[in-house]
């Protein structure tokens, strides 16, 4: 039989009340107050905290904190990443960065979803969808990244913007919901 989060992370109903994820997300939490008890002078404690506290980190990565995260260990982030203040990752399933993506501050990832049935909500039971975001993608203040998505390489999303949808390679989305603004040349 599955454990709860074996059924998280293959995106089927999971019970997120469940100890092994409460204690995970204790874990996660400890870290991501440790991290954002650090001063800028700490920048190789810091990195140390972030590789404990992500899936995989690329090279030069900075996040400046305040950073939120429910486990963490869902998180990937390539070269050069670049998280402002005050970002919120809500890892439920894989949040993956490509290299040399840039966020302002106050940027929301999700992967958890609640089902739309009230009575099946009521059981406290949740699913999650991974998001990815591709290479050279920067993403403004403010911006939610909602469950399932995918941004292309090289996309800007505007700041404010609620992304529900998958957004192409090379375009500039902004809105709610996000839409085409305009393609990169």
């Amino acid at each position: 039989m599955p454990t709860e989060t074996e059924r998280m992370l293959a995106g089927e109903l999971y019970d997120p009340s469940a100890p092994e994820l409460v204690a995970d997300r204790e874990r996660a939490r400890d870290l991501a107050r440790r991290y954002s008890a650090t001063s800028e002078a700490e920048s190789a404690h810091r990195e140390t905290l972030l590789r404990a506290l992500f899936d995989a980190v690329g090279d030069d990565p900075a996040v400046n904190p305040p950073v939120r995260c429910d486990y963490g260990y869902n998180v990937a982030v390539g070269d050069g990443f670049f998280a402002n203040f005050g970002c919120v990752f809500l890892d439920a399933n894989r949040i993956a960065f490509g290299d040399r993506c840039l966020l302002g501050p106050g940027v929301h990832v999700y992967t958890p979803t609640h089902p739309i049935d009230p009575e099946e909500r009521a059981t406290g039971r949740e699913r999650a969808e991974p998001v990815t975001v591709g290479d050279d993608v920067w993403i403004g203040g403010r911006a939610v990244l909602n469950p399932g998505v995918t941004v292309g390489d090289g996309a800007v999303i505007a700041s404010g913007a609620v992304v529900t949808r998958d957004v192409p390679d090379r375009v500039v989305v902004g809105g709610n919901p996000a839409r085409v603004i305009r393609e990169i040349e």
